[in-house]
């Protein structure tokens, strides 16, 4: 079972150059497949003069959403050996996006390869990798005597209480480290007095 991933913190920047073409990439943490447009757009904005606007991208704690796009270069020159180095570095919810201006000088797929390679490597040294714990997110409802153990059993596993809704009734939306979660889980429902849902929030 997966408990914890790496991911990096925030967008890196690094260039690379070989027989007058440049290869600048840019790496940045993201969530959804969604994020990759949000990134790549502007990026071809900025960058209209590019030849190429090649990208991969590895998400999900599992590692097992990811997309290599060569984005015109000769296959496999381009997307691979940039998912070949996020998959190096261990991270994943990672998009890294090589921008390519054209030289004038061919440089082979074996050169092209290491460009891509190396472009990105550096932006990934840069970066801050950071290990996070794979979260659950539970739904707590108690009447508000019993809103402190609620809460004490929390800080005792480590859970991190997110939302609290405090009326008459007590509501708390909680993220629940993997490791921690089914301890936590059966000290709330041993009090009986916390009802817990795993699936959605309380009414």
């Amino acid at each position: 079972m997966i408990t914890t991933y790496k991911t990096i913190t925030t967008p890196t920047q690094a260039e690379f150059k070989d027989k007058g073409s440049r290869f600048i990439a840019y790496a940045y943490p993201i969530r959804t497949v969604a994020n990759v447009k949000k990134y790549l757009d502007p990026l071809k904005e900025e960058h209209h003069k590019a030849r190429h606007w090649c990208y991969a991208y590895r998400l999900g704690v599992d590692g097992m959403q990811f997309r290599a796009n060569d984005d015109g270069e000769p296959s496999g020159s381009a997307g691979r050996p940039i998912l070949g180095q996020i998959d190096s570095v261990g991270v994943t919810d990672v998009l890294v996006v090589v921008v390519r201006y054209f030289g004038g000088t061919l440089l082979g797929v074996p050169g092209l390869i290491h460009a891509y390679k190396e472009s990105t490597a550096q932006a990934l040294a840069i970066a801050e990798v950071v290990e996070k714990n794979v979260e659950k997110t539970v739904w707590l409802k108690c009447e508000y005597p019993v809103l402190n153990e609620a809460i004490r059993i929390a800080k005792q596993y480590q859970a991190d209480i997110v939302e609290q809704d405090l009326q008459l009734d007590c509501k708390l939306t909680v993220k629940i480290a993997l490791a921690n979660y089914e301890a936590c889980i059966a000290a709330w429902k041993n009090t009986r007095q916390i009802e817990v849902d795993t699936e959605k929030p309380f009414e």
